[in-house]
């Protein structure tokens, strides 16, 4: 079989097709992850629209004082947890369950710590 001029042209038209094609959906593609991001840039803004603006070194003082406040908590006051003990096949007693039975207390501590940051104001409602 031979090649004939116009043969070898409609070959490389279609070549030159699919280049064309791929150059597009490559465009199309790199168009679209621009437009995915943009599109998750939009609706983080409009879920932090109604947030309250906080500066990074309000963000230290609130880290700290729930550092403070666990930190001021008493985790080894044995009475702030529920125990289950259990009895192993040697004959060990083991500790089979732990729970903190206080957890008002912890997030009590918390809160005082973090409110104490701010100024309370009266809602005007």
């Amino acid at each position: 079989m031979t090649d004939t001029p116009f043969e070898m042209t409609k070959l490389q038209k279609l070549e030159k097709a699919v280049l064309l094609l791929e150059e597009q959906v490559a465009t199309n593609k790199e168009m679209s992850e621009n437009y995915q991001k943009e599109l998750e840039e939009a609706k983080k803004e409009l879920k932090d629209f109604d947030k309250p603006e906080i500066t990074s070194q309000q963000i230290d003082a609130i880290h700290n004082a729930i550092e403070n406040a666990v930190n001021d908590y008493d985790f080894e006051n044995v009475d702030n947890y529920d125990k289950e003990f259990e009895l192993d096949y040697d004959g060990r007693v083991n500790l089979s369950n732990i729970n903190i039975n206080c957890t008002y207390e912890l997030v009590e501590n918390i809160v005082i710590k973090v409110c104490n940051l701010f100024k309370e104001i009266k809602d005007d409602k």
